[in-house]
């Protein structure tokens, strides 16, 4: 999460007035914006890779894949963020008339970044297990072709299941589809260790 914006502690309805008007996106949490960072090359196609075989296997399904542009919010806590990919199924539930705030997500993606990875690890992923429909909630690398997949169950653990490498698949329980990582990571070309920079 990027530095808070010099503002006085705004209500939800300030955010979304001002958010719905801006030219770069923020988070929401307790009256506080939060400018969010841009992503780097690997990251948008990796996150574009994804949506794509996402819109592939839902077809003919009652499941929609959104990208980043569709804000969720997570009504237990009050978090207004922007997921790398949102799937909802069934029933699309909005904030208001505008339909640019998802309430009911079943599976969240994010492309982990250095200046990121800590808060999807920790903080935001405390958020999303608020959820009640969220059901599976995936970090997908941009620095090696590896994917850790977090399956919520009924009485509310988590499991945790890792796939890696490029002959490798993953299962997405929540709907039903396998991808070859080989296909998740498509024309990703990945530094080696000791020469990355920090994004």
């Amino acid at each position: 999460m990027a530095l808070a914006q010099n503002l006085a502690r705004l209500t939800e309805a300030d955010y979304l007035r001002i958010e719905r008007q801006a030219q770069f996106r923020s988070e929401f949490f307790d009256g506080e914006m939060f400018a969010m960072a841009g992503g780097m090359r690997a990251h948008s196609l990796i996150a574009t890779n994804l949506a794509g075989l996402l819109t592939n296997a839902l077809k003919g399904s009652d499941c929609v894949a959104y990208n980043t542009d569709l804000r969720v919010k997570i009504e237990a806590t009050g978090l207004l963020t922007y997921p790398d990919i949102s799937i909802v199924c069934g029933e699309q539930r909005f904030l208001d008339e505008q339909e640019d705030t998802l309430l009911n997500p079943v599976l969240i993606i994010e492309v982990l970044s250095d200046s990121t990875e800590a808060y999807d690890r920790g903080k935001k992923f405390e958020h999303y297990r608020q959820i009640p429909s969220c059901r599976e909630y995936l970090l997908v690398s941009q620095k090696e072709p590896r994917i850790e997949q977090f399956v919520g169950k009924s009485n509310g653990e988590w499991t945790l299941k890792e796939a890696s490498g490029v002959e490798a698949e993953i299962k997405l329980v929540s709907l039903g589809t396998v991808f070859r990582l080989a296909e998740v990571f498509a024309k990703v070309q990945f530094t080696p260790a000791g020469l990355r920079r920090r994004t």
